[in-house]
């Protein structure tokens, strides 16, 4: 199926690459697919999606893998460099009749080897709760498909939890869900708890406790995808209108916006840190947006068609020099934040606490992230210290990013040192963001998940009291945006308002959306052709980095050092 890297040939398919860390390698006998091995025939399926588990068992190998091929859902042992893929053996294997899975997410906090609990998301709207380990099909949510009959385009655990989760619809809704709870006979009523510029949530209104919890618009077209900042606290929504939306997730507050160079954004991801967040979408770019200055500070040009997948490397993002990199929670804590590069919210702690402190810069500071795209090519990037802190002189270590149009940076941004919600700051002046509340600290350990609401909606409930005055009065300038389509008849009554779109001409050129010119450009690392089909997943493990194509292949590339010889 591939030919080895280093050819000349604009189309041959690469199966190696090299960084400063060393040669990655595709692994051929770690491929995983379906158990026939035959190419899927992509044409109208949704993408394919990969979800990893570790089952915490002790025979050392417990990591579990699901992915979605079309109208079937499998899942393997998955032996990554370790061993090679036997197909033939899959724990689960369900096919799907007038409808497709579209995603899905373990949850890590109840996984153990006897059990472990998967939600599925489907085309046709509906939520599954499966259990693969004893073929068990737990739960059907939205199963009359009267909460939302759109697609679902991204469902996840809410951290710390093991009964809430939340789904995102092509509607452009969300919804909050308890697995506790059943979702009624008849379409949701719902009472608006909060209202914003370009958002709105709603409580269920119901005698009785049932789903959702809550209803969330945001935004105009589909939700996309969204992702929950390490700590748990924040949501950040990227949507077809083109909009980066970040919310704090308890208080339901709108923490600030970006906007696309044009096009809809299809995918977000947090760095480990919660410091920075990478976009990517219809514009072909990845976008670096900082979560404390609410701005742009780079772009990355390398795709050549949409960006489908951004993901952090945790294990390669590093600080050498300086003084040593200091956690506040302990090294498990840090772990298992890092564990499939993927947080958990029992590890809230586990913050980056003194990375960028004045008193105690490192020489260097390097995030690595990627993206794979419909270009069907896999780029890695290095976010440094020369783009991350502009008016500091550049690193004496060697900096890997290359950058074209490094310009002064845009108004509202700072030299000072950076500060997250785990180091608390006065908030600085910002001309791109609305007007932020408070910043929680991290040592806090408050979660969606505390106190009041397993019982229901009862903490979400008394938000309405002390926190209905809307906080974002002082807009530093006008724009509007439009709400997302109620698909409940039930409730249109609640939404009347004024759709006026964004005219993308006037967002153009302010620091929601910097001209091109106005940020760093950044060059790839490696960009690398990698599959046949457009590539839909992008993960970094430990030992690995796992892509995935539209045709059905789960690719592993053994990290520098990483692998082992084994027999197929």
């Amino acid at each position: 199926m591939a030919t080895e890297g280093g050819g000349k040939e604009m189309n041959e398919i690469k199966t190696q690459f090299t960084t400063r860390e060393g040669l990655y390698k595709l692994l051929p006998h770690s491929e995983y697919s379906r158990p026939n091995r035959v190419p899927f025939n992509s044409q109208g399926s949704n993408p394919v999606r990969v979800s990893f588990v570790n089952l915490n068992d002790q025979s050392g190998n417990g990591d579990r893998l699901c992915f979605n091929v079309g109208r079937e859902l499998y899942f393997y042992i998955y032996k990554g460099v370790r061993k090679a893929a036997d197909l033939s053996k899959p724990i689960d294997k369900r096919i799907y009749k007038g409808t497709q899975p579209t995603c899905h997410d373990f949850n890590h906090l109840t996984a153990t080897a006897e059990s472990v609990s998967l939600l599925v998301g489907f085309s046709a709207g509906q939520v599954q709760l499966i259990d693969p380990i004893k073929k068990e099909t737990s739960k059907l949510f939205n199963e009359e498909r009267l909460i939302d009959k759109s697609r679902v385009t991204c469902v996840k655990w809410v951290p710390g939890s093991e009964s809430l989760f939340l789904v995102a619809h092509s509607s452009g809704n969300m919804y909050l869900y308890n697995v506790e709870h059943t979702c009624g006979t008849t379409a949701p009523h719902y009472q608006l708890l909060k209202q914003g510029e370009s958002f709105a949530v709603h409580t269920c209104k119901s005698k009785s406790t049932r789903n959702p919890l809550l209803k969330w618009t945001v935004g105009e077209g589909a939700l996309n995808e969204f992702a929950f900042s390490p700590d748990g606290k924040f949501l950040a929504c990227v949507s077809q209108d083109g909009f980066l939306r970040v919310f704090s997730f308890d208080s339901v507050e709108l923490h600030g916006t970006m906007k696309s160079y044009f096009g809809g954004l299809l995918c977000v991801c947090w760095s480990p840190d919660g410091k920075y967040l990478v976009t990517g979408g219809e514009d072909d770019l990845v976008t670096v947006w900082s979560f404390v200055d609410c701005r742009v500070i780079a772009r990355g040009h390398g795709h050549k068609s949409w960006v489908s997948v951004v993901a952090f490397d945790p294990y390669t993002t590093s600080v050498e020099g300086g003084d040593p990199m200091e956690f506040s929670g302990s090294d498990e804590d840090f772990q298992d934040l890092l564990h499939f590069g993927r947080d958990r919210a029992n590890s809230t702690q586990s913050r980056l606490s003194k990375r960028n402190s004045t008193e105690s810069r490192p020489v260097s500071v390097t995030y690595r992230f990627g993206s794979v795209g419909q270009d069907t090519q896999l780029c890695l990037w290095d976010l440094t210290e020369d783009i991350l802190f502009p008016h500091q002189p550049l690193s004496r270590a060697r900096t890997h990013t290359n950058v074209m149009n490094a310009t002064s940076p845009p108004a509202g941004s700072t030299g000072n040192s950076v500060t997250t919600p785990g180091n608390p700051a006065p908030p600085l002046p910002r001309s791109n963001s609305l007007p932020h509340s408070t910043v929680s600290n991290a040592g806090s350990k408050s979660s969606v998940a505390d106190g009041a609401i397993a019982s229901g909606v009862s903490k979400f409930a008394t938000l309405s009291l002390h926190d209905r005055k809307d906080r974002h009065h002082e807009k530093d300038h006008k724009r509007n945006h439009s709400m997302g389509h109620i698909s409940s008849k039930s409730s249109d009554k609640l939404n009347l308002v004024t759709k006026t779109r964004t005219d993308p001409a006037k967002t153009l050129g302010t620091p929601l959306c910097p001209r091109m010119e106005d940020v760093p450009l950044l060059e790839p690392l490696v960009c690398k052709k990698i599959a046949h089909e457009r590539l839909t997943v992008l993960i970094f493990l430990e030992d690995c980095i796992v892509t995935a194509c539209q045709e059905g292949f789960i690719c592993t590339w053994g990290r520098p050092g990483k692998v082992v010889s084994f027999n197929p």
